[in-house]
């Protein structure tokens, strides 16, 4: 059973051994830890909680007004030469994970070696970390997409991309019972995805955990330098506007909600000043769809939404990775206004491939308080990765022509579609300003960094905070850097991690 805050007619005061602040990767893998480890686990999130069955009927507009964060609406605002970029993050009992594809990658390993030179520990190598990869990863059902199950887009790219001198590979996906009906992003209709709502939050349950929805912290208690709670309010229906207030007091506090929300409740509560790095220091993983257009129908939204990935044949920044979706939204990719642009839909959309690319990026992102919940974001493109997304969108069209498209779309504002090879070639893309890139984001990360250096860092290298005993950071933005991967099993992995540090305090 979930205590739904909405609908409490009173103000609510608790004590429990643990309190995690967000029901998403990291904090559903702490709690779980935690309490099958005996603890009182009390985990409070600040969004809905809404069953699978229930999400799973809504359209995907639907789910992103009613899950995502900020009705789907969240950007980092792009400085300088940079695109702005939208994130799309979860506000709901399961966070995020009830809206990622379900791609499955490990930290590669030479991220891990340049965390263990660069924080001097080698508590973060691959070897140190492989036996908290094979926990989550067997919790999570972890398995590679099998060839069937991808789409005709998909397959059509790989023909391109091995016809380039690139070998493509499987994906792998928590999933089980997958149907291929590419609505990953948008909650899964046939509870197949296995997102934390579905895994962990449930076995946290059997443990003894306790589950509240609409709680929003607003500020963490300290008392003596030791984090004893935190207090806030609960949101009512629908308006999601502050009905009542909370206290809960705990000996251990984990913050687990996110790379965009944990630095701004460390601010709140003057938390983390020392080391002057809490909001700052950002990467996004910033991402683009090139889509083409092939003489045959595709029906891209028929079988895996990511099913195959590849990397670059130079540079080892970027991946490729399968990107269908819901046809709905795949218009939106398409260029042109009014009833030439009605008729390209209706005539051309079941003809359209898409595949996707993203930047390990450098930290270019930091967050800034304001008044309401909501976070300002902003975010400068390194000039390396700018060139290095350009290159991305080149190699890509360069396969969709390779596999026979007709024409091929660079997510560009303002450019028409690319009628041919001759064509990309004499495409001048390094003078492409940023600000015409259309650029999105899954993977936000670093915003309360790790280190060995109070001065320098917002956590140490377990996940404790620096300025303040007993609390505890269990999401992506304690990572030291971007991993250039999708982050859900590295999250949940440092999760667990931090629940062993914290079991071993």
């Amino acid at each position: 059973m979930i205590l739904q805050g909405s609908q409490l007619q009173r103000d609510f005061a608790l004590e429990t051994d643990v309190l995690v602040i967000g029901s998403g990767s990291g904090g559903a893998v702490v709690a779980h830890e935690l309490a099958r480890a005996g603890r009182e686990v009390v985990i409070v999130e600040e969004g809905r909680y809404i069953r699978p069955e229930v999400y799973g009927q809504w359209r995907p507009s639907q789910t992103l007004r009613r899950i995502g964060r900020a009705g789907g609406t969240t950007v980092a605002l792009g400085i300088g030469d940079s695109p702005t970029i939208n994130i799309l993050a979860g506000s709901c009992v399961g966070g995020s994970s009830v809206l990622t594809g379900g791609v499955c990658f490990r930290i590669p390993e030479e991220v891990h070696e340049e965390w263990v030179r660069s924080l001097k520990t080698t508590s973060l190598s691959a070897e140190a970390m492989a036996p908290f990869y094979e926990h989550i990863e067997a919790m999570s059902h972890v398995s590679p997409v099998p060839i069937e199950m991808r789409t005709r887009g998909t397959e059509l790219f790989a023909k391109g991309a091995e016809r380039l001198g690139r070998e493509v590979f499987p994906i792998s996906r928590n999933t089980k019972g997958c149907c291929g009906c590419s609505r990953c992003n948008f909650g899964c209709p046939n509870q197949a995805k296995l997102s934390v709502d579905l895994t962990f939050l449930p076995k946290a349950q059997a443990a003894g955990a306790r589950i509240f929805s609409d709680f929003r912290v607003e500020r963490i208690l300290v008392e003596g330098g030791r984090a004893v709670g935190a207090e806030g309010v609960i949101l009512r229906e629908p308006d999601r506007r502050a009905a009542h207030r909370f206290t809960i007091r705990a000996k251990t506090v984990v913050m687990a909600a996110g790379t965009l929300h944990s630095p701004l409740i460390l601010m709140r509560s003057r938390i983390g000043r020392r080391s002057g790095q809490v909001g700052r220091d950002i990467t996004l993983h910033p991402a683009f769809r090139v889509g083409a257009f092939f003489d045959d129908p595709i029906y891209n939204w028929r079988g895996a939404l990511q099913g195959a990935y590849c990397t670059h044949p130079t540079d080892d920044r970027l991946i490729f990775i399968g990107a269908s979706a819901p046809v709905n939204f795949l218009t939106a990719t398409v260029p042109g206004l009014g009833p030439a642009w009605v008729q390209r839909l209706r005539s051309q959309m079941r003809h359209m491939a898409t595949f996707g690319g993203m930047v390990h990026d450098k930290a270019g992102g930091r967050i800034w308080t304001r008044l309401g919940s909501e976070p300002v974001i902003t975010y400068r493109l390194n000039p390396q990765d700018k060139a290095s997304m350009l290159e991305g969108m080149r190699f890509l069209a360069e396969a969709f022509f390779a596999a026979g498209a007709r024409e091929v779309l660079l997510p560009i504002i303002g450019l028409e579609p690319i009628k041919d090879m001759d064509q990309l070639r004499h495409l001048d893309l390094p003078s492409m300003p940023g600000s015409r890139i259309e650029c999105l984001s899954f993977h936000p990360l670093g915003s309360c960094r790790m280190g060995a250096d109070p001065h320098r860092a917002v956590v140490d290298v377990e996940g404790q905070c620096f300025d303040v005993q007993g609390l505890w950071i269990a999401d992506g933005s304690v990572f030291p850097s971007s991993v250039g991967v999708n982050t859900q099993i590295p999250v949940m992995t440092m999760a667990a991690r931090t629940a062993a540090a914290i079991l071993e305090h």
